[in-house]
């Protein structure tokens, strides 16, 4: 965090932009005053870098100001505005400037749409989730930068707290997403939630049944995209909310002993799969993949004297939750769900190859089913090795490696990624002169399969006599062309 000498500087080099100047202008020449607010100025003091966004306070109508500002700076700057909320966007330089009139917020039991009426720059402060959010920078002639710090967020932010500027029970309860706000911040940052307001989440995490799932998911998602998104379920774990939000995942909890023979604790092992997989990739739906890739072992978990643990097809059963956790949870049921689905369904895959001894046609098969995301999923099985042992994770990495050696070459000869058949159905029916049906099917699983199991090459001509072979054994004959 910079030094209060370096707050001052790295606010006026902000504030040199024109964006900051013009708004400036247009307060003083509609006497209205203005000021920074929000995660921009949090993120200044942190020295955070490449925050896009500008919330700018108006004590008056934030619509009516961001006209006015888009008049005065030409260039016919549009402005979108959401009048049942009273606020504004444009877009100048690059940089989303939202605007909003300052309020006042009371709200019912039943509902965390707040009931607004316009307010006093204390009233939008006190109303603001936490202190490190609650900061501004004046933006009149007169006081031009200065720092408006009524909750000592600077102070916050030096000790790393995410804390209340009011009593957390009320800000908890009037608003509970704020406190999957609380987890978020605390996990992106790397800070710690004051005892205080962990006391008030774990006695108001119910309330989180009046926030829409949509909402709920999209704190999620930005606590899954954070450096060590371990940490955001860990404090969601902690407060109560994960098992109203997530309850299959508080599933995984727990290791069972019987006649000496135990299995690892598969929340924290998850855990651990999904922040390796974080110091490897920024893609979501990857770190998704993780967080569900042993979902099912709960359902599948049986002990079998003499053997065990086992948690057999978990893999196949984690794939078909994957569609109705998705749903609930109001995540995309679109390519990305299709996308977890199926390396889910196949993270064991390269487990099993890398235990025995790897057959081309073992891997042509998983370059079949795995396609483009071949990478992705050999990625997360070198995630999914969470052990303490050194020479244990050596002896896998390793395997591995030589997995990916043969993925290499195997992809090189035989190009099976996001395969295509040689031959289409189309060729089938017009060759034999038949319409579409059963045999269709079966003549085109022959050469699938022979290309797959490297009885043929994946090559048009090979493809094309297999086929004509396969049809003469079904009793059809080729249609001679005249």
């Amino acid at each position: 965090m910079n030094t209060v000498t370096d707050i001052n500087k790295v606010i006026n080099e902000a504030l040199s932009h024109r964006l900051f100047r013009m708004i400036s202008r247009v307060g003083e020449e509609q006497q209205t005053h203005v000021y920074v607010i929000g995660g921009f100025v949090r993120d200044l003091i942190l020295g955070r870098k490449g925050h896009p966004d500008v919330d700018i306070l108006v004590l008056g109508s934030g619509i009516e100001f961001a006209h006015q500002l888009a008049s005065a700076i030409g260039d016919n700057i549009a402005v979108k505005f959401f009048k049942n909320f009273g606020t504004a966007m444009l877009v100048y330089d690059g940089i989303k400037v939202e605007f909003v009139g300052a309020r006042k917020e009371s709200y019912r039991r039943n509902s965390r749409k707040p009931i607004v009426e316009n307010g006093t720059l204390d009233d939008d402060q006190n109303r603001r989730d936490f202190t490190i959010n609650a900061m501004a920078i004046d933006l009149s002639k007169d006081n031009f930068g200065q720092l408006l710090d009524p909750f000592h967020g600077q102070e916050d932010l030096k000790a790393g707290i995410i804390r209340t500027p009011l009593n957390p029970d009320i800000t908890f309860s009037d608003d509970p997403l704020r406190m999957m706000r609380a987890v978020r911040f605390a996990t992106q940052l790397d800070f710690s939630i004051e005892k205080e307001c962990m006391d008030a989440i774990r006695r108001n995490a119910e309330r989180i049944h009046i926030v829409s799932m949509e909402r709920i998911t999209e704190e999620l998602n930005l606590i899954i995209a954070s450096p060590v998104p371990s940490k955001g379920f860990l404090l969601l774990d902690e407060t109560g909310l994960l098992k109203i939000i997530f309850p299959e995942f508080v599933e995984l909890k727990g290791a069972e002993i019987v006649d000496g023979k135990g299995h690892k604790d598969n929340f924290f092992h998850t855990l651990a799969v999904l922040d390796n997989i974080s110091r490897r990739s920024d893609n979501l739906w990857l770190r998704w993949t993780a967080i569900l890739h042993d979902i099912a072992k709960p359902l599948t978990k049986k002990y079998i004297e003499g053997t065990g643990w086992t948690f057999h097809a978990h893999d196949f059963k984690g794939s078909k939750m994957v569609p109705g956790i998705f749903r609930r949870m109001r995540l995309p049921l679109n390519e990305k769900m299709k996308y977890v689905e199926k390396l889910v369904m196949l993270h064991l895959r390269p487990i099993v190859l890398a235990e025995d001894e790897v057959t081309d046609s073992a891997v042509r098969r998983l370059l079949f089913e795995a396609g483009d995301d071949i990478d992705d999923l050999m990625s997360l099985c070198e995630a999914d090795i969470t052990s303490r042992n050194p020479v244990k994770v050596r002896k896998y990495l390793e395997n591995f490696e030589r997995v990916r050696v043969k993925l290499r070459e195997i992809e090189e000869k035989d190009k099976l990624r996001n395969w295509q058949p040689p031959v289409s159905g189309e060729l089938i029916m017009q060759t034999f002169g038949i319409s579409p049906c059963k045999d269709v099917g079966i003549i085109k699983d022959a050469i699938r399969e022979a290309i797959l199991d490297g009885v043929i090459p994946n090559e048009y001509m090979a493809a094309y006599q297999l086929m004509i072979r396969e049809g003469e054994k079904l009793g059809l004959k080729k249609i001679e062309s005249k």
